[in-house]
């Protein structure tokens, strides 16, 4: 299988805020054409068999262009949701540092064994989109499979795939409109792109 991850376009609290799965968070007018810009670029990329996405609102937002540019349904994938940030979700930054610092510098050092009070610890976000993975290559085990995620999920899948800590994910970048890919088999993973702009 194909795993293409694609991190939603952009929204009015990226790089501004923990916006984990607060409700109503959808793609800013920005965001709206940068995601009619993915559905064309992607049109042009090859076959896709299957699109998922994470359940928020600005994945299925930049999910939904590219589903009618390639005339295929989306999927809802839970296992690709954005990241329970608990009693976090909402707060910018320098909140965050403010009230939980000695938190927030696990979260950033030591991802692997950070939890977000009242959240999810990033162990168990890495555990989900495995198992997803797992899930999408027994379902199209020769299919491309375009899944529509957030930046922490997507760096999660890929240093799974490259055996890298979780606590290193501070040394790579996935931004807003990038296609990270993976080739997965029986047994067998290698990363084929990282972070690259679309659109």
């Amino acid at each position: 299988m194909r795993l293409m991850m694609l991190r939603h376009a952009a929204h009015a609290l990226v790089g501004r805020a923990l916006a984990g799965r607060m409700p109503g968070l959808g793609l800013s007018d920005e965001g709206r054409a940068q995601a009619r810009r993915l559905a064309q670029a992607l049109r042009g990329a090859g076959r896709i068999d299957v699109l998922c996405s994470s359940p928020q609102q600005r994945t299925g937002e930049t999910a939904a262009p590219i589903a009618e540019a390639l005339g295929l349904s989306v999927q809802v994938a839970p296992e690709f949701d954005e990241i329970d940030f608990g009693d976090w979700t909402g707060l910018s930054f320098e909140d965050v540092r403010a009230r939980d610092a000695s938190r927030w510098q696990q979260w950033v050092d030591q991802r692997s064994r950070a939890c977000v009070p009242g959240g999810e610890t990033f162990a168990q976000v890495a555990r989900r989109v495995q198992a997803g993975i797992e899930r999408l290559h027994r379902e199209h085990p020769e299919g491309t499979v375009l899944a529509v995620s957030h930046a922490d999920v997507i760096k999660a899948a890929v240093a799974l795939h490259l055996g890298l800590s979780l606590d290193l994910l501070e040394r790579f970048e996935v931004g807003c409109g990038t296609l990270s890919m993976l080739e997965v088999g029986d047994g067998w993973s290698k990363v084929l792109q990282l972070g690259c702009p679309l659109a």
